[in-house]
């Protein structure tokens, strides 16, 4: 496994200790999460400062992917890094593959990814039904997932605030380990589905939000884009 580097360390080491003792979040289940090895850490998606708090959470160390524009700035980079962020290239196609591709080079060296499936943040505080992409990351690399369920990062942090409010206090669950080799194959669409239903069932129980029942999309910019959302299709 790569060493990490010094920005990383002092997060870690300082910077996640000193936003528990400011934030106090509430966590439940630590023990259950895997200390060694690979692990996916898939979650609900309700604010900004959710890839903040699951790191901070967590009993070990998580990397997940972030807008490369947030590494633009000298204080940004610094920021995103200290807290195990890496910069990807957002989009569709060859982007979303080489996303997926860096994250399981990540599994192979043992390491924690977080991801969610339902893409995008939830603008209502429901849970969205989830993209395939996690399942297949999972399929492919054998790797556990543990799911979370955030609750109340969307108060703490509303979309449109600038900084996190103290008055309020989140509250960060770890369910159990999710074996999903059962489901087949990474190639196999059956199984990708199966196996991301399996992981939504997860997060839903410990997050407890209400069920949208239908994808997190933007609106659709034109009839094409339109047609496509109601047509049935894998959505990764």
């Amino acid at each position: 496994m790569k060493r990490v580097g010094a920005a990383y360390a002092f997060g870690r080491g300082v910077v996640a200790p000193l936003a528990r003792l400011i934030y106090r979040p509430h966590i439940v289940g630590r023990s259950l999460v895997p200390r060694t090895g690979p692990v996916i850490f898939a979650s609900n998606h309700l604010s900004f400062i959710d890839s903040v708090v699951i790191p901070i959470a967590a009993p070990r160390p998580v990397h997940f992917l972030a807008k490369s524009s947030y590494f633009e700035s000298w204080a940004s980079r610094q920021f995103f890094t200290a807290i195990g962020a890496i910069a990807v290239e957002r989009g569709a196609g060859q982007a979303a593959l080489d996303a997926l591709d860096q994250q399981r080079r990540l599994l192979e060296e043992g390491r924690a990814v977080a991801l969610y499936p339902e893409g995008t943040r939830s603008l209502d505080g429901r849970l969205y039904k989830g993209r395939t992409g996690v399942a297949f990351l999972a399929l492919q690399t054998g790797a556990p997932v543990v799911p979370v369920g955030l609750i109340g990062t969307d108060v703490v942090m509303p979309v449109g605030a600038r900084f996190p409010t103290l008055r309020q206090r989140v509250t960060v669950k770890f369910g159990e380990p999710i074996d999903l080799t059962a489901h087949g194959p990474a190639s196999s669409g059956r199984a990708r589905r199966a196996a991301t239903d399996e992981i939504m069932a997860a997060i839903h129980a410990l997050s407890g939000q209400e069920l949208a029942g239908v994808y997190n999309e933007a609106p659709a910019a034109n009839p094409l884009e339109r047609i496509r959302q109601v047509l049935p299709h894998e959505r990764r």
